[in-house]
């Protein structure tokens, strides 16, 4: 089955990662401290009806999670200032206005800005070291090409947890400025 995705157009390709520009999307989404603390639940519940008008929403993927985490360099925070979030993109039929508004105030209906973002797709579990490995390799080639990174690298996962792991589609993906020419 064939779930909607955000469009998004290729600027440029490099090694071990491509450049993409999105534009805003709209999203449900849970934050949590440390974890992801049934926040794929509680987005699920949302989507299957448990929202003002008991609307069932049609999934769609990635699932995007994101947690800050503490860094020595250049910025430091401390454990307790660590957040993160979960999202379930809505199908682009719906706007701001349209969007059936959840019952569970944890569950928050908000606009992901668009902009460019460096992906680094990879292949097989959505484990933590599956992804950490994505993540600094992305990171590394970003450093290495003289980009900007603005934000937490996001964890996309593309497959539901019966897909064989290595038919799984997942990516590191985080905002960088605008690619120079």
């Amino acid at each position: 089955m064939a779930y909607e995705e955000p469009a998004y157009d290729v600027v440029s390709k490099a090694e071990g990662y491509e450049i993409r520009l999105y534009e805003d999307r709209l999203a449900a989404q849970v934050r949590s401290n440390g974890g992801q603390n049934g926040s794929f639940q509680l987005l699920f519940q949302y989507i299957s009806g448990a929202n003002t008008s008991s609307e069932k929403v049609s999934m769609t993927v990635p699932v995007a999670q994101s947690e800050k985490i503490a860094m020595t360099v250049p910025v430091l925070q401390s454990a307790a200032e660590n957040t993160g979030f979960m999202q379930f993109f809505l199908p682009k039929e719906f706007t701001s206005e349209t969007a059936p508004q959840p019952t569970n105030p944890r569950v928050e209906i908000t606009t992901v800005e668009g902009g460019y973002y460096a992906v680094r797709s990879y292949r097989g579990s959505a484990t933590e070291s599956n992804f950490a490995r994505a993540r600094t390799e992305l990171l590394n080639a970003l450093n290495a090409d003289g980009h900007s990174v603005g934000g937490e690298v996001i964890r996309a996962t593309y497959n539901g947890p019966f897909t064989l792991p290595f038919m799984r589609r997942n990516e590191a993906m985080v905002r960088i400025d605008a690619p120079r020419n």
